[in-house]
């Protein structure tokens, strides 16, 4: 069976790895070592990695590996802290809590 790699930077360590797959955390100067690494490791269909580290691994590196790999590399779009998720957050609760929906104006 085929295992799922995620490569995620320090700041995520325990998200990923609390869900039974692989998680490697690492730092961003050694991304392209670790994904080079994975898509070694034997049993491993798909590399999902973190697009803070993807983006300081030169394209055509990249590119390279993932021609000579039959397996899938797939790029997680970074976390994003914005006030429009907390504004949903806030509304689903007002909603659940008045059964009715409601426009604010934070």
């Amino acid at each position: 069976m085929k295992t799922i790699v995620f490569l995620t930077p320090t700041d995520a360590r325990y998200g990923f790895s609390l869900t039974g797959v692989t998680q490697r955390t690492v730092e961003t100067p050694e991304a392209e070592k670790a994904l080079r690494e994975s898509l070694q490791a034997p049993g491993t269909g798909v590399v999902v990695i973190d697009e803070r580290l993807f983006l300081q691994i030169p394209e055509s590196r990249v590119r390279d590996l993932e021609r000579r790999w039959p397996g899938l590399v797939i790029v997680l779009p970074a976390p994003r802290k914005t006030e429009l998720a907390e504004e949903d957050y806030i509304l689903r609760i007002v909603r659940r809590a008045i059964g009715y929906q409601v426009k604010l104006n934070l």
